[in-house]
C-alpha cells in the first residue's frame, strides 16, 4: 500500500470489532489511517461468512485462569489476579525496582523473572531477603562473588526511599511518577497518606471529596487508590513491605513568596508554559494546587478558554489574574528548602 508493504492491520479494541462484525477467516479492507497507521475499516462479504461465529473476548487470564474484566470506559479487559497471576507478579516487581522507582541497580527484568522462577521472590518485600540465597546464587551460571555482592548492596542502599517513589513503585493502577509526587506534596509522609486512603473508603468522607479535589487526581484515580488500600492482600504486601524499609517524607525546595499557603486553581489555556509545569512552579513558592473552585480557594490564573471555573471565582470574589499577573509572581522569592 503506497509502496508499504503491510502485514498488521489494528482493529483499535473490543468495541470495534463488535462494530465492525470482524471474525476469524474474513476478508478485510484496510487502509493506511493518514497514510501512515494501517487499519481495518469493514469487513468484503466474500459469501462464506455466514458459518463464521463472532469473535469473542476471553474472560479468563490465559496465565492464572483469574477473571479478565473490562472496566466501564475501558478498552482493555484486565486480569484481576493480582500478585497471583504469575505475568503481573514479574511486571509489578519489575516496575518496583525500575529506575522511577526504588531503582536498584543490577536488578533488571531478566534477574526478576531469575529469582521469581526460582520462587525466591514473591512479593516486593522478598527482594529485600534475597540476601538468605546467596550462597546458592553464587552456585548458579552467570553469577560471581562481585556480582552477587554489588547485587545485595544495591538492593540495602535501598532500605530508605522517598515517598513519592515508594508509592509509584507500588503499582497502583493510574498512580504514574506525577501523580505519587503530587500525592507525596499534598500528604508528606506516608503515614498521614495511608491513614487518610483508609479513611476515604467511606464514600461520605471528607478524606475522599478532598483527595479527589486534589489537581490531576479526580474520581477515576481517587477510586484506584481507595480501592488498593482496600484489598487485604495489598494492604498486606504493603505492610511487608514496611518491616523491611523505611518511607522517608518527600523533601523538596520551596520558596518563600507572597502565594505560599495559598489555594490556587489554574483554568482555560496557558500560553507560556504547560499546566504540570505552573503547578510544579506554584507548589515550589509554597503554594497548594486544586483543580477545583471553592470559597477557600485563594487565587485563580485564568488563561484564553477559562469557563465555569471563571464565572465560580468571580461569583464567590476569589482574585483573579492572568498569564501576565502569574508570570510576575514567579519573578518573586526566594530559596528556602523545607521538609514536608
Amino acid at each position: 500500500m503506497g509502496g508499504v508493504v503491510v502485514s498488521n492491520a489494528t482493529l483499535h479494541n473490543e468495541d470495534e470489532i463488535a462494530r465492525k462484525d470482524v471474525r476469524i477467516g474474513d476478508l478485510v479492507r484496510i487502509q493506511r489511517a493518514g497514510d501512515v497507521i494501517p487499519q481495518v475499516i469493514e469487513v468484503v462479504d466474500d459469501g462464506e461468512r455466514a458459518g463464521r461465529p463472532a469473535f469473542a473476548f476471553p474472560h479468563a487470564c490465559p496465565r492464572c485462569k483469574s477473571s479478565a474484566v473490562r472496566e466501564p470506559g475501558e478498552a482493555a479487559r484486565r486480569c484481576t489476579g493480582g500478585l497471583v497471576c504469575p505475568a503481573q507478579r514479574i511486571e509489578r516487581l519489575r516496575r518496583f525496582v525500575s529506575r522511577a522507582a526504588l531503582d536498584i541497580d543490577g536488578m533488571g527484568e531478566k534477574q526478576v523473572e531469575e529469582f521469581v522462577g526460582l520462587e525466591w521472590v514473591a512479593t516486593p518485600a522478598d527482594l529485600f531477603r534475597l540476601a538468605a540465597h546467596r550462597e546458592a546464587l553464587l552456585q548458579r551460571k552467570g553469577w560471581k562473588q562481585k556480582s552477587v555482592d554489588n547485587l545485595l548492596a544495591a538492593i540495602e542502599a535501598r532500605r530508605s526511599v522517598p515517598f513519592d517513589r515508594f508509592l509509584y513503585a507500588l503499582g497502583i493502577r493510574h498512580v504514574g511518577e506525577v501523580t505519587a509526587r503530587d500525592l507525596a506534596r499534598r500528604y508528606g509522609d506516608f503515614d498521614a497518606f495511608r491513614t487518610a486512603m483508609q479513611a476515604a473508603q467511606d464514600p461520605a468522607s471528607a478524606e475522599l471529596a478532598e483527595l479527589q479535589a486534589i489537581d490531576g487526581i479526580g474520581p477515576k484515580v481517587a477510586a484506584a487508590l481507595v480501592a488498593f488500600f482496600g484489598e487485604p492482600n495489598d494492604v498486606k504486601i504493603v505492610d511487608d513491605l514496611l518491616g523491611e524499609l523505611d518511607v522517608a517524607p518527600l523533601v523538596w525546595e520551596v520558596k518563600a513568596s507572597a502565594i505560599a499557603g495559598k489555594t490556587l486553581v489554574f483554568t482555560g489555556t496557558l500560553e507560556q508554559m504547560s499546566r504540570d509545569e505552573a503547578k510544579a512552579r506554584a507548589e515550589s513558592l509554597g503554594a497548594k494546587v486544586s483543580g477545583s473552585i471553592s470559597a477557600k480557594t485563594d487565587l485563580v490564573v485564568a488563561g484564553p478558554g477559562a469557563g465555569s471555573k471563571l464565572k465560580k471565582a468571580q461569583e464567590l470574589g476569589v482574585a483573579v489574574i492572568d498569564e501576565a499577573g502569574w508570570l510576575a509572581l514567579l519573578g518573586k522569592g526566594r530559596a528556602c528548602p523545607v521538609s514536608v
